[in-house]
């Protein structure tokens, strides 16, 4: 098979090229995994985060890429949930040991022997994978492959997100960075609390009118002051800043929710700017977002399909998954961007 293949870790430039164009042999399932034939997969920050070395993977070489669509090409012996044939989709969860006190209480997401896809586990950069068969997903037939794929992680997170965020039907709600996970919240918000204002902050001014053209109610820059006090803000982004100057924009009692596996170092001095009564004060929280779990991806893609929730796509072919890294490594954000693989 064909894919892409990251073998060793580095800084992404202008013209970094660190994934390398591999042949490799065919993942046999095992008796209870399915392979897939993928045949289109998103592309995410975390990505940049492993190769970064933020989040790096336990040993590489490894097959990134972690919003995976296609369909089972083959079965494991003791596999009772899929057939060939079936389409089926992979999130960010991989697989979890399902005995822990986390697993068994719904939070599996937490579970100390969580298995990423394409980080601990090969990934969808490739024309096939494998997963264990509790661990992927029907795909509604509402959408295509390359609509579908975002959906499992920067949808799925953004899900997550919102459910931790708290929000109740008129409570204003503030986005900081707009691209994949966050378009996509501003459309759920749209459908699921339909008197919610919608505040985003985005450094570019492509990303703002993008924002305000899906139905926000304002947009500003990172360290603009929003119109009104917000109840909780949804932090995509990268970096330190945003975190501040969402924490100054909140309400008394307000909530921030960091969505956001790692952040880069190049801000880091911004959170000697933390202060208490400007950022902290009035009963505000702060919550992480760590991973997701199966309901959160099946609730969303049931969720997705019924309003239906299309992500606007920059697509790719699998060949150039430099390129696509690149460009959301400059920031050339509208949407998520998706490789087609077969």
């Amino acid at each position: 098979m064909k894919a892409m293949v990251l073998r060793q870790l580095g800084r992404m430039g202008a013209d970094a090229s660190p994934l390398e164009a591999a042949e490799l042999p065919i993942p046999v399932p095992g008796p209870r995994e399915v392979l897939i034939r993928v045949s289109a997969c998103g592309v995410c920050h975390t990505e940049l985060d492993e190769i970064e070395g933020r989040t790096p993977p336990p040993s590489l070489p490894v097959i990134p890429g972690h919003q995976v669509a296609g369909r089972v090409a083959d079965t494991g012996s003791a596999v009772t949930r899929f057939r060939r044939g079936d389409r089926v989709g992979v999130g960010w969860i991989h697989s979890a040991c399902g005995g822990c006190t986390f697993c068994r209480r719904g939070r599996e997401n937490l579970c100390p022997d969580f298995r990423a896809t394409g980080r601990d586990a090969q990934g969808g950069y490739a024309e096939y994978t494998t997963v264990p068969e509790g661990f992927a997903f029907p795909l509604p037939d509402t959408f295509s492959d390359t609509e579908a794929a975002p959906l499992l992680c920067a949808g799925a997170i953004g899900y997550r997100s919102l459910k931790l965020a708290g929000l109740a039907d008129g409570d204003p709600l503030g986005l900081t960075g707009f691209g994949a996970s966050a378009h996509l919240v501003l459309k759920m918000v749209r459908h699921r609390y339909p008197r919610t204002r919608v505040h985003v902050f985005a450094r570019r001014e492509e990303e703002r009118r993008f924002a305000l053209d899906l139905g926000a109610a304002w947009a500003g820059n990172i360290g603009d002051t929003a119109p009104e006090p917000l109840s909780a803000v949804i932090d995509t982004t990268p970096a330190w800043r945003p975190v501040l100057e969402a924490l100054r924009n909140l309400s008394a009692g307000g909530r921030l929710v960091v969505n956001a596996i790692r952040k880069e170092e190049a801000d880091r001095d911004e959170l000697n700017r933390l202060d208490y009564p400007t950022h902290l004060w009035m009963e505000k929280e702060v919550r992480s977002v760590a991973n997701v779990t199966r309901a959160d991806i099946g609730e969303f893609l049931e969720l997705a399909a019924r309003i239906p929730l299309r992500p606007r796509l920059e697509v790719y072919p699998l060949a150039e998954a430099n390129r696509a890294l690149a460009d959301l490594k400059a920031g050339r954000i509208r949407g998520a961007k998706v490789l087609t693989v077969a």
